[in-house]
């Protein structure tokens, strides 16, 4: 994966299509060298973000969400989420007073993280697929 843009692409989502943002409005990190290499919030800290995530679904009310990863589904849907139990699927979901379709697929840094490239070009795929699923949910 190169980039957003190219990931978008190639799931047919146009930009227009979608709203992005972050369940956990801040990040931790750690210096290692010129890099800061990011590191998963905290339960206390993605329930701390919680009422941005509900104030933003109430003003933009989209269709669907996807959720990009287990930070942002345990955002939504608390501490048991797992995107194995979900990854692909389009589900009705409730978030406040929020209510629509979701999808949950890996986070895009996990393509990253795959030990060779041939790993990486499998969760590339899965995550193209999951982007498909829900571009397919949106056509109803």
């Amino acid at each position: 994966m190169t980039s957003l843009r190219e990931l978008r692409d190639e799931a047919a989502l146009g930009r227009d299509d979608v709203y992005l943002t972050n369940a956990v409005k801040h990040f931790k990190w750690t210096e290692r060298g010129k890099r800061r290499i990011h590191q998963r919030p905290a339960g206390p800290e993605i329930r701390a973000c919680g009422h941005w995530l509900t104030a933003e679904l109430e003003v933009v009310q989209p269709r669907l969400v996807v959720l990009l990863g287990a930070v942002a589904g345990q955002a939504m849907f608390g501490s048991r989420y797992r995107v194995g139990e979900h990854q692909g699927k389009a589900e009705e979901g409730t978030f406040g007073s929020w209510h629509g379709l979701v999808v949950g697929t890996v986070h895009p840094s996990a393509v990253l993280r795959g030990p060779d490239q041939e790993s990486r070009d499998r969760v590339y795929a899965g995550l193209v697929s999951d982007l498909k699923v829900a571009r397919k949910a949106m056509a109803g």
